[in-house]
């Protein structure tokens, strides 16, 4: 899946600037995590609106990797971004000092979710919106957190496949210790997406990308090569995470319900 890296990051580029100006805004602020993914949001938003409107919040956690918030330092650097450093390590323990025990998966979305209240909050600080770094490999999946590394204001990357983001960072030219380093949330010591997930984001994307952008059948994907068990898995990894994907559902009472018949344009009355 050749990308064509000039067009998508002028089109990325256009949707950052347009969208800020509809809702009256001009400053983002981005969680940078030191992975390629927040990199190339955060690149993205220095290109559209300049690095005086792009704030880099760095959040470690005790458990974090020494290198990500290394890697992520080069970026603010780099890009000569507004950048400031939270430490979220006091705001999740503190949570589970009065909890039973709680396993890894349960810590890493408190973490994640603890990000966000910090991302959201020095949004409102600096009158900025929250800029998404989701890609479109793990919104498909349901490989994030809902309401953690899910949620954002507006996300110029989640139409691109992982594999898509890697081409990207190479066009802008990301630092290479970040676009070869093993692709990880970084939620816990040894912590490996693909380990994660049980397959590579190549294999993935490559069936994905038949799979939801050219709407080739289950059957016929297998008829072509892929291993039955491969697809199934995916494909309930994708119907399991529907509600990831989706706003609260609301019970509908009145003529017109908010997410039921009441769409008006994002614009409207602007």
């Amino acid at each position: 899946m050749e990308l064509n890296c000039e067009l998508v990051a002028r089109i990325c580029e256009s949707f950052i600037k347009d969208e800020l100006s509809k809702a009256g805004f001009s400053r983002v602020v981005v969680g940078l995590s030191g992975g390629i993914d927040s990199a190339v949001a955060c690149y993205l938003a220095v290109r559209a609106l300049g690095p005086s409107n792009v704030w880099a919040i760095l959040m470690p956690y005790k458990t974090s990797s020494p290198e990500s918030l290394a890697d992520a330092l080069e970026i603010v650097h780099r890009l000569g971004v507004q950048g400031e450093t939270v430490e979220i390590t006091s705001m999740v323990d503190g949570y589970f000092a009065s909890q039973p025990p709680a396993n890894l998966l349960r810590r890493g979305n408190a973490m994640a979710r603890a990000r966000m209240i910090v991302l959201f909050d020095k949004s409102m600080e600096h009158s900025a919106l929250v800029l998404g770094t989701s890609n479109k490999t793990e919104l498909i999946l349901g490989y994030g957190t809902l309401y953690g590394d899910m949620a954002s204001a507006i996300n110029p990357i989640g139409d691109l496949y992982k594999t898509d983001i890697f081409q990207l960072a190479a066009y802008l030219e990301v630092p290479p210790a970040i676009l070869q380093k093993k692709p990880t949330a970084d939620l816990w010591a040894g912590q490996s997406d693909e380990a994660e997930l049980g397959f590579t984001y190549g294999e993935v994307d490559e069936l994905l990308h038949k799979l939801i952008d050219n709407r080739v059948s289950q059957e016929t994907l297998i008829e072509r090569g892929f291993q039955e068990d491969f697809v199934h898995k995916v494909v309930r990894k994708i119907q399991g995470s529907q509600f990831k994907r989706r706003g609260p559902v609301i019970c509908k009472m009145s003529p017109r319900t908010v997410t039921h018949d009441f769409h008006y344009l994002r614009d409207w009355g602007l």
